[in-house]
This record gives C-alpha cells, structure tokens and sequence, in this order.
C-alpha cells in the first residue's frame, strides 16, 4: 500500500461517521462577518486610509486635480531619476510638468532593463482604509505588474473619494477576479527568524500615495 493510499484512508475512516450533507458550500458555511467596522463619514475613511499607509511606512501626499503634475514633479525631482517607467493609459496630464525620460511599458523590456529605471508612476484599481492596501489590476492607468515589482520608487495616485472603500469585502466587489491582482501594504519588506527588517526584497523599497480630491486647490501635505 503507498503513502496515497494510508493517508486517504485515514481520511474515510475518520469521515465515516460524518452525515451526509448535499447543502451547498456558500450556503453552508456561516458568513456573517462586518462588511466594513463602523460607518465613519467619506472623510472619516480617507483619514483611515492615510494614516494606516503611513503606518505600513508608506509615504502620503494629498493633493487635488490641479496640482497633481506638480506634485509628480516634485516627487521625481527629489530621487533624481533618469528615467522613469510609464503605463500606456496613463493620464498624459499626470507627467505633463515632469521632464525625466519616460520609459514606456513594453512587453518585450526585460528585468535587466526594467532594473534600470528608477521610478514608476501608476493609478490604482481601489484603495481599502482599513488594511491601509493599494489594488492594482493591471489596467491600462497600472500597466503590467512587474513595473511596479522591479522599480526601487513607486508613486502610486488614488482618485479620493471615489478609488477608496473601508473594508477588504467592499473592495472584493470591485474587482475582477480574473486579473492580475497587485495588493499592496506599504513598501516591500520582510524579517528574517531575528525580525531584522528588509526592506526592497519583494518589490520598490518607496512607496508614496497621492490621494487625490477634485476639491479646489488645497495646501500639500506629506
């Protein structure tokens, strides 16, 4: 008898006392969990949302529509990249007051070449206030997912109110399984057995949120 067949039937054995049970699995299974944990205002949530990226050590600006192409510039001109990656749809209004060179998002560019870009900018698929997450989706404002994976800095907009939910279930309902999911709590890092922390393993060691309002102009913050 092999090891397979041991193990299945312990598991007959241990399941032959069990009822049978034809209910179907969604009905069966209690789901009776808070979509979201509390009902705070729009603003309530974005303050959320801002102070549990800040939290994950992610680098937070707020902004409004109008000073976004300045705010991009800024953020560039600080790390003095060269080049910098660029999603296809990308608003053109995004990098209109940036000057780095802009590498545009190719199927064919390698991670060797990919390693040698600086800084990304995309948009984002929603933003979730109580985890602090960021949901890429690949879309045409995010492009694919190793642009946000390879580059050292990644500036990443969320359109506020609308990009943002409380809760992870809300977001759920947004998304499209079927894609190619990107979540995203802060900048790359992970501990080793001692907890030494590691920053820039797994994906861009800077991760700067721009949360933008369509308020009139408003002061930036970071």
């Amino acid at each position: 008898m092999s090891s397979r067949e041991r193990i299945l039937g312990r598991v007959r054995r241990a399941l032959a006392d069990v009822p049978q049970d034809d209910t179907p699995y969604p009905q069966a299974v209690e789901r009776g969990y808070l979509r979201e944990h509390g009902a705070g205002s729009v603003e309530a949530t974005v303050d959320l949302l801002a102070e549990n990226l800040a939290d994950y050590r992610a680098i937070v600006h707020r902004t409004t529509d109008e000073e976004l192409p300045y705010v991009i510039m800024r953020l560039l001109a600080e790390r003095g990249p060269q080049y910098v990656l660029v999603p296809p749809g990308l608003p053109p209004e995004w990098m209109s007051a940036a000057d780095p060179t802009r590498v545009h998002d190719r199927a064919v560019s390698t991670p060797h070449e990919l390693d040698k870009v600086t800084s990304v900018v995309t948009g984002c698929a929603v933003a979730i206030a109580e985890t602090g997450t960021i949901v890429l989706d690949g879309g045409p404002d995010q492009g694919r997912r190793r642009i946000t994976l390879i580059p050292d800095h990644h500036i990443c907009v969320v359109r506020v109110p609308d990009q943002v939910v409380a809760s992870v279930p809300q977001a759920l309902e947004r998304l499209d399984p079927a894609r190619p999911l990107t979540w995203i709590s802060g900048p790359s890092a992970t501990s080793d057995i001692e907890l030494d922390r590691v920053e820039g393993v797994h994906g861009p060691r800077t991760l700067e949120v721009v949360l933008v309002s369509g308020q009139p102009r408003a002061e930036v913050t970071s």
